[in-house]
């Protein structure tokens, strides 16, 4: 009996140490954060009220749902038959229970989420900071990383796009060491660096010198051809139209951006990354007076104090957090809506420009096409290729978003005939050995689309420093998600900027209405 009593005070004790929903107050543990933000996170009961967003794209003021807590004793009986249970049957369910308090909370598991997560994770492991990654999909089917094609190239127009891509074609390289765990093999990504050939017609041929130039610059290997050249290096290429093309003969080409995700959750998990499969609905919101910029030094302002979640179940919890990531692809900007950014006055009265685009992806067989030689190849058209095997197969699609319409882009239906008048006429007319092809199948999906300059979105907001943004990349971020993680982390951890400067694709253009356009978006 007292041994008894002896583990029933001991399991209470280690209970009672786990963050519940209130009456726990834990600091930081990781020191680098002591010049960021509140040092102490404070997960109380309020009765503040929380922005939801409703099916009819309103926001009401509902009651901050209650995290239901159980007795700390009943708690430890709970977890004590569960474990005893998993011992004798393989097939008991994990207990559905996740962290209440997290130093970070990652909206959005995919890619960029993940990328994040391990960067931060792999700095800060199991017993540094505690970070939290929630997605409403954990099979991922519809994210535009299991949509993606996978290309990777330099041809830019901005130096951080061209820096950030150089550096996701280094990481590429070393992820056989990078993203292996203890008894398992690195996830086989099928990095295939056969270039990227971008061609320009007469209009387009000035700002591809420019991009050649910037690439030339920051160290890349690439090469401008004029129309003859270019046909003596691809006789299987008709050059009619193409003033200039600009070939990238390393670090270019592409990958598979899915078996890249999997290593990287994969990892940050390894690392003591917690996924939660939930739905974020809403924020909740509490008075502070931390200073903030467009503030005076003694207004109090609220700031997004918890997430609150719905799990498959329905159910709905919170979370707290110190600092929140958004890298939620193209559901980003619901999310900053969420938070009230664009729903305020001053600084809050800016939203954040990310929406849904949608694209197609065909996959064709060309007995006739382009051998092993082929590049990825973008056309002056905004029709793109690239090999998929050596057996004739191929992946194409047009640049740039079919639609803008919230009709259009919510259908997710594969447009057979935009495939037939406008991909295959521009496919045949450049390559002359796709007039004989077959259509084997074909994918729709979304991304996220920077409405305000098509150039990505990094750093935290001016008037909630606390909320972070990595998402508006336009069709891109998937080649430039070890950057942008990387980017972060070194906010978050250290307070700037470290390795590359990405400063000018802050927030912060937004209020000022500074655009930091990208022109070649692929």
């Amino acid at each position: 009996m007292t041994r008894l009593f002896k583990l029933r005070n001991l399991v209470s004790d280690i209970v009672l140490r786990r963050p519940h929903a209130c009456h726990v107050e834990r600091r930081l543990q990781s020191p680098s954060f002591v010049n960021h933000g509140p040092r102490w996170i404070r997960n109380i009961s309020t009765t503040s009220k929380c922005f939801k967003k409703e099916d009819d794209d309103d926001f009401v003021e509902v009651p901050r749902p209650k995290r239901p807590i159980d007795e700390p004793f009943e708690r430890a009986v709970k977890i004590f038959t569960h474990d005893i249970r998993s011992i004798y049957d393989k097939t008991q369910p994990p207990l559905l229970d996740f962290s209440a308090h997290v130093d970070i909370l990652v909206i959005g598991g995919g890619i960029l989420g993940s990328a994040i997560a391990y960067f931060i994770k792999e700095r800060t492991p199991r017993t540094g900071v505690s970070l939290m990654v929630v997605d409403k999909d954990q099979s991922f089917s519809k994210s535009a990383t299991a949509m993606s094609v996978g290309g990777l190239r330099h041809h830019f127009t901005l130096k951080e796009n061209v820096e950030m891509a150089r550096y996701g074609a280094e990481f590429l390289r070393t992820v056989p060491q990078k993203l292996a765990c203890d008894g398992s093999p690195p996830p086989d990504i099928q990095y295939h660096p056969y270039g990227f050939l971008q061609l320009a017609d007469v209009d387009q041929a000035q700002e591809l010198q420019e991009s050649f130039l910037i690439q030339k610059e920051l160290g890349c290997h690439v090469e401008l051809l004029t129309s003859e050249r270019l046909k003596d290096k691809f006789p299987w290429i008709n050059t009619d139209g193409v003033e200039l093309a600009c070939l990238g003969m390393e670090s270019e080409g592409w990958f598979d951006a899915w078996a890249l995700h999997f290593g990287l959750k994969r990892k940050s998990v390894f690392h003591g990354a917690e996924y939660v499969q939930a739905e974020v609905v809403g924020f909740d919101f509490e008075e502070s007076t931390t200073v903030v910029a467009g503030a005076d030094a003694f207004d109090r302002h609220e700031k997004a104090q918890r997430a609150i979640l719905k799990t498959p179940s329905g159910e709905m919890k919170t979370v707290d957090f110190a600092y929140c990531i958004i890298a939620a692809g193209h559901e980003s900007g619901n999310i900053a809506e969420m938070a009230r950014m664009g729903r305020r006055e001053g600084m809050m009265s800016v939203p954040l420009p990310v929406e849904p685009r949608r694209r197609h992806v065909y996959c064709i067989h060309a007995p006739n096409g382009p051998g092993i030689d082929c590049p990825f190849v973008a056309d002056t058209s905004g029709i793109y290729f690239r090999r998929e095997g050596y057996a004739g197969h191929f992946v194409t699609g047009k640049a740039g978003p079919v639609s803008d319409d919230p009709k259009v882009v919510a259908n997710l239906e594969v447009d057979y005939n935009y495939f037939n008048d406008t991909i295959m006429p521009a496919l045949a007319h450049r390559v002359p050995g796709f007039n004989n092809v077959k259509l084997n199948s074909a994918w729709t999906g979304l991304y996220d689309y920077n409405t305000f300059d098509q150039s990505g979105i990094i750093g935290p907001h001016n008037h909630q420093p606390h909320m972070y943004f990595a998402c508006g990349f336009s069709g891109h971020g998937i080649q430039q998600a070890p950057a942008v993680a990387r980017a972060t982390m070194e906010l978050l951890l250290d307070g700037e900027f470290r390795t590359l400067d990405l400063s000018r694709i802050h927030f912060e253009r937004f209020l000022v209405g500074k655009e930091i356009k990208e022109t070649i978006v692929n």
